[in-house]
């Protein structure tokens, strides 16, 4: 699988997961309407059916590579969607775990 096409879906999984449980969110801490839970539990589906497609021999290296897309992508939203721009740290933070998951998803290994 492709370095293009395993990080659209690891930013694909990421976009369906942090938006399902910001729907929660929603709904729980910001007063939101009950109805949020519909659309949340629609993309907590669809997050963990795009995660099995991820290229890995192996659950548990493809949920832990992930983690770090999942840690850098929170940082986006808290910018994007909650108007809230990462500091320098947060930065730092999202980078080093990006690293980490990509080492993780395509280190080499033994065949």
């Amino acid at each position: 699988m492709s370095f293009v096409l395993t990080a659209g879906l690891y930013v694909a999984a990421a976009v369906a997961e942090i938006g399902g449980s910001f729907a929660f969110w929603s709904w729980l801490r910001l007063g939101k309407s009950i109805l949020w839970i519909a659309p949340g539990i629609v993309l907590l589906i669809a997050f963990a059916v795009i995660l099995t497609r991820i290229d890995a021999a192996f659950a548990g290296r493809a949920y832990a590579a992930y983690g770090g897309v999942y840690i850098a992508s929170s940082l986006v939203w808290l910018w994007l969607i909650e108007g809230m721009r990462p500091d320098r740290w947060d930065v730092v933070g999202g980078l080093v775990c990006l690293v980490g998951a990509g080492i993780i998803i395509f280190g080499p290994r033994a065949a």
